[in-house]
């Protein structure tokens, strides 16, 4: 693992365990102690990421004033994290994110049964042993590009229904003089395995706790998106934005046509966007921008995956978070670079089977910076 955690980084020739520094973040029901490691730049930026579910805690950027918020959301102790008032806040989610369709699938001949616990379907990867919910081991390191963490994790075969012995490495790097995160992703397998892996942080640029996300500016780099069912799983069309509350190619806020879509089962935006093809011969693509005029943060993704899915908080029911915050319906969106929903069931999707000899590779980047009023 130490070898995949050294490829995944991209170099062997890291100061590894000096910065950061682990802290203790509590213990888990069953007794496990969880660290708790702090990635801090010269640009202003606090960055804090835990080895319960390999989760983003805390992120921390200035405003147009220099004012550092706290911008996700979350918990004061892990102890939050596995409580019912989590909705995989900051969470590595897989071994599939998103939804498989009635938990079910075939692989190679061979027919496999997950958990249903998003009714009547299966969602990000599982019950009880999903990767949010087990502990990785944590690498931290410093060079000259930044600092970071890289967390490994080997998910067993069989582990909540899937096939194949599955080894990961997600790796957080904050840039040293910017306020760029890097999020990457590694995994190789030993048996055909389909895998779908995302960051589920839920964003409000004015601070976490603040009270709403409708008034935040949007735009996805998406000509298309993948319509669903009344469960929220893909039809399999492809469809055109064009002339839809899906239409989000330029800047427009959250609310302006959102209650278009509150009649209907996913009570808002909860969809999939087939992302624009990268620029030229870059290997990124833009996903998203996010702004808030108030404050003045932005944030740009960019990233390697096919898709993005933009969720504006619908289900979100006022849970209390970190510092007492409180967090209240379409109070927070998440922005989660991915493959397509339920692409094992859509061979027209991009596909999402890992095979053996293979490995899998993924990278989105939060670039942050601020807007004039």
């Amino acid at each position: 693992m130490l070898t995949a955690i050294a490829l995944a980084l991209g170099t062997c020739s890291l100061t590894l365990a000096a910065k950061p520094t682990a802290t203790s973040f509590g213990k888990t029901e069953s007794g496990k102690d969880v660290e708790l490691y702090t990635l801090t730049n010269d640009a202003g930026a606090i960055v804090k990421v835990m080895t319960h579910g390999a989760t983003l805690v805390q992120l921390q950027v200035p405003d147009r004033e220099g004012q550092v918020e706290d911008i996700i959301f979350g918990f004061d102790d892990v102890t939050g994290y596995e409580s019912a008032a989590n909705q995989y806040f900051g969470c590595t989610a897989g071994r599939v994110a998103n939804r498989i369709a009635k938990g079910m699938f075939t692989l190679d001949g061979k027919d496999y049964t997950l958990a249903v616990n998003n009714e009547p379907n299966a969602l990000h990867g599982g019950v009880e042993r999903s990767l949010d919910k087990v502990e990785w081991a944590a690498q931290p390191f410093e060079n000259e590009r930044g600092q970071g963490v890289a967390f490994s994790y080997s998910s067993p075969d069989g582990e909540e229904g899937y096939p194949g012995k599955l080894d990961l490495v997600v790796t957080y790097a904050l840039a040293k003089d910017k306020n760029a995160l890097t999020i990457r992703y590694t995994a190789e397998t030993d048996a055909a395995t389909p895998i779908n892996l995302t960051n589920h942080a839920y964003f409000n640029l004015a601070g976490q706790g603040s009270p709403t996300i409708l008034d935040h500016r949007i735009r996805i780099n998406a000509d298309s998106y993948t319509p669903v069912d009344e469960t929220l799983i893909p039809t399999g069309e492809i469809k055109s934005v064009e002339g839809s509350p899906f239409d989000l190619r330029k800047p427009i806020k959250i609310g302006k046509h959102i209650g278009e879509l509150v009649e209907t089962p996913a009570l808002g935006y909860d969809h999939n966007f087939v992302l624009n093809a990268p620029e030229g011969d870059k290997k990124q693509r833009l996903a998203a921008v996010l702004t808030d005029k108030q404050s003045g943060r932005s944030l740009r993704i960019m990233t390697t995956e096919p898709g993005i899915q933009f969720y504006s908080g619908n289900f979100l029911r006022g849970d209390v978070g970190k510092g007492g915050a409180v967090y209240a319906h379409q109070s927070a969106c998440c922005l989660e670079t991915q493959h397509f929903p339920d692409s094992i069931h859509h061979p027209n999707f991009p596909n999402t089977v890992l095979k053996p000899g293979e490995k899998f590779r993924s990278a989105t980047v939060l670039i942050f910076s601020t807007v004039k009023e």
